[in-house]
């Protein structure tokens, strides 16, 4: 493979849910409320099985559990309404996340928000974040399959005119580093719930606010300068 002829990444794209907004919290206390109306105690494992969607398939997983009352959809739907609602009040950033958004627009690399979450929730979020720069937005109601799918990062990268190779994410599910990494993008995942191991063109950390230019600088010369 060819030596790259960038000096840094040349964009950076971030997962939603988990890793940019703080709405995890807000997932499990909409999970509890819907699954309550069933006799059904929703914990902190079933919200682990379910971290990083797909949200048909968070559905499916409620509708089991509640014994086959409703519909998968109707669990999906009600879920998607919750939670749209708990968003238009305002979502908390993740630590280190304004800081990560405000070094990128020093450094002038695009940023892209490429979510598994539907067109409503994250125009929700979007709609909070006043002054973004977030070059595009996927959701997903902009591709075909979503997470664990590529498609979504891939769409991103060809968007903003650079290459995935070049492009760093930020995940935080197992189901979004499978599609970072499916994507051929360097990834640096920020997990939290469930474990992710480091691997090929992969990195862990405890937060986002660690991601400092020293930092991604290794990061790069590590999986992207080299090649």
């Amino acid at each position: 493979m060819n030596k790259s002829t960038t000096t840094f990444f040349t964009a950076v794209l971030f997962d939603m849910d988990g890793t940019l907004v703080d709405t995890e919290p807000m997932w499990l206390a909409s999970e509890i409320d819907l699954m309550n109306q069933f006799g059904y105690e929703w914990t902190e494992a079933d919200q682990a099985n379910c971290l990083g969607g797909p949200l048909d398939r968070v559905g499916r997983y409620m509708f089991d559990l509640a014994g086959g009352v409703k519909s998968p959809a109707f669990f999906t739907d009600t879920l998607i309404s919750k939670m749209e609602q708990r968003l238009r009040s305002g979502a908390q950033l993740m630590e280190g996340a304004q800081e990560m958004m405000a070094q990128c627009e020093a450094l002038n690399l695009p940023m892209a928000l490429v979510s598994a979450s539907p067109r409503v929730l994250v125009d929700a979020v979007l709609e909070n974040l006043a002054g973004h720069n977030f070059g595009i937005s996927i959701s997903s109601d902009d591709v075909e399959h979503v997470k664990p799918d590529p498609e979504g990062y891939l769409k991103a990268a060809e968007f903003l005119g650079v290459s995935i190779e070049d492009c760093l994410i930020l995940e935080d599910s197992v189901t979004g580093v499978t599609a970072a990494q499916a994507s051929g993008g360097v990834v640096i995942a920020i997990p939290h719930l469930v474990a992710i191991s480091e691997g090929e063109r992969l990195r862990v950390v405890s937060s986002v606010s660690e991601l400092t230019l020293d930092k991604l600088t290794d990061v790069y010369a590590e999986f992207v300068s080299n090649r």
